[in-house]
């Protein structure tokens, strides 16, 4: 049997295992991506694209149906599910085109698809096929979690797999889990028309309570039914599928089950590697090296944070790292993450309870969003901006719920990353009306609190009277 030798070999074409290739095939290194599945991973076929997709086929029915608070007059919407597939499979086309194995091919990088399993730390089988590397990098990603419901493996039901290519409208439809995936969705269907409700016992759990609150307090008045409970059994009733909890028993025509995700190890044979390994995934160091130092691993299969900017940058991190001297770090701790429920939810570094918890006596200022002249224009009248910092103006994090929080939490991103402080986002001269434009208010009233209290306070007024 031949055996092809490369220099890096990367299972997985997802979002790590694309940026990954790229950059070493810049490098001038002899790469093969092996993926199992579909190029592109979760994120294009099943996750970050057709959810935003769909998000903004519901946004615009949401506007149709609120346009008379505008002034507006306008006919309910009439929603064709079979062109709204169809609008998601169009978006989906549009941006794999530039990850075709032929485009890749292109690129200087050898394709080869189906599944791949270790002989050895250095080779790999697919199929009938031999791989040899120096190096090799797992970026298999993750995959739906199946929580253990009485009766789930005996009704219908999707994850985020399959939910994109659903053709009709539900008339009632259940959603177990309270995280991003399963509050975009659902948010989504309630407002195509669907009859919506939710099992879970907090909305947002990982994020600030008031952030939580005001999605809760949105979907209530958007008719989605929340239930504060956890989903106990499931069971057919008839053409539906009931869901229980301790309190409630709900009936709906499709069920979507978003309980998390995860790690793809199946198949893998990692003990033929020397890799470390748990159900929570696999073990890496600082430079995402795993127990067997030529194996880097990255991405969602390392079970941690599960993100598709997360996984890219540890897949640039994790080629470095493999294919250049010295070594960067394969993790930081100034990491955004959006929901992207209709007000976005919008988070980096820490929440209020950690840095509490971490003794940084900190000090937070909230804003609702009204106070934020482009929202009041923009009619965005449910969100909140929260900074975080310690006493001397070191930024801990922040919190935005708005119509544009994703956007605007990058200044808060920024700033973290090159460690400037409160009165440095106060500094800054913002463009009016902007919802940045509140980041800077509301940064110059914590800096000018900071500066008027004990005695610099004291010094600065006296010196203020002085001049006067």
């Amino acid at each position: 049997m031949s055996t092809e030798t490369y220099d890096l070999a990367i299972l997985g074409a997802g979002s790590v295992g694309l940026i990954a290739a790229d950059f070493a095939v810049k490098l001038g290194a002899r790469v093969i991506m092996i993926e199992r599945d579909r190029i592109g991973g979760d994120c294009t076929w099943s996750g970050c694209v057709p959810s935003k997709s769909l998000v903004k086929v519901a946004r615009v029915a949401h506007q149709l149906r609120t346009a008379s608070t505008l002034g507006i007059q306008s006919q309910p919407p009439v929603v064709d599910m079979l062109q709204v597939r169809e609008y998601l499979r169009s978006t989906i086309r549009q941006i794999y085109h530039g990850t075709t194995p032929e485009a890749l091919r292109q690129k200087g990088m050898d394709i080869l698809l189906g599944p791949a399993s270790f002989v050895d730390p250095h080779t790999l089988m697919v199929g009938d096929q031999r791989i040899s590397a120096n190096k090799i990098l797992i970026a298999t990603g993750a995959e739906p979690l199946i929580p253990s419901l009485s009766g789930l493996s005996e009704v219908p039901y999707s994850t985020y797999r399959q939910i994109f290519e659903n053709d009709h409208l539900p008339a009632a439809m259940v959603v177990i889990g309270g995280g991003p995936v399963g509050l975009e969705i659902a948010q989504a269907y309630q407002r195509l028309g669907t009859q919506v409700t939710i099992f879970a016992e907090r909305l947002l759990p990982k994020e600030e309570p008031d952030a939580s609150e005001i999605i809760a307090r949105v979907f209530e008045r958007e008719g989605l039914h929340l239930v504060p409970e956890r989903a106990l059994s499931v069971e057919q009733s008839g053409h539906r599928v009931a869901v229980h909890s301790v309190g409630q028993r709900e009936e709906c025509d499709l069920l979507l089950v978003a309980a998390g995700r995860r790690p793809t190890l199946d198949g893998l044979n990692l003990k033929a590697a020397g890799v470390k390994y748990s159900a929570q995934g696999i073990e890496v160091n600082d430079r995402l090296q795993t127990s067997t130092s030529t194996i880097y691993a990255a991405g969602d299969v390392l079970g941690g944070e599960q993100f598709s900017h997360l996984a890219g940058w540890q897949g640039f991190q994790a080629a470095r790292n493999a294919l250049l001297p010295g070594s960067n770090s394969g993790f930081s701790p100034v990491m955004p993450r959006i929901t992207f429920t209709d007000p976005e939810v919008a988070q980096v570094g820490l929440t209020f309870s950690q840095a509490l918890a971490s003794n940084r006596n900190p000090v937070v200022s909230t804003w609702p969003i009204t106070r934020i002249d482009r929202a009041v224009c923009d009619n965005d009248c449910d969100g909140l901006l929260k900074i975080i910092a310690t006493t001397s103006g070191t930024i801990l994090g922040a919190t935005i719920v708005g119509h544009r929080a994703g956007e605007a939490i990058m200044e808060i991103v920024m700033a973290m990353q090159n460690n400037l402080k409160v009165s440095d986002l106060a500094s800054i001269i913002h463009p009016y009306p902007t919802y940045n434009s509140g980041i800077q208010l509301l940064a110059t009233e914590m800096a000018v609190e900071h500066s008027l209290t004990g005695l610099s306070g004291t010094l600065i007024r006296t010196a203020s009277k002085m001049v006067r």
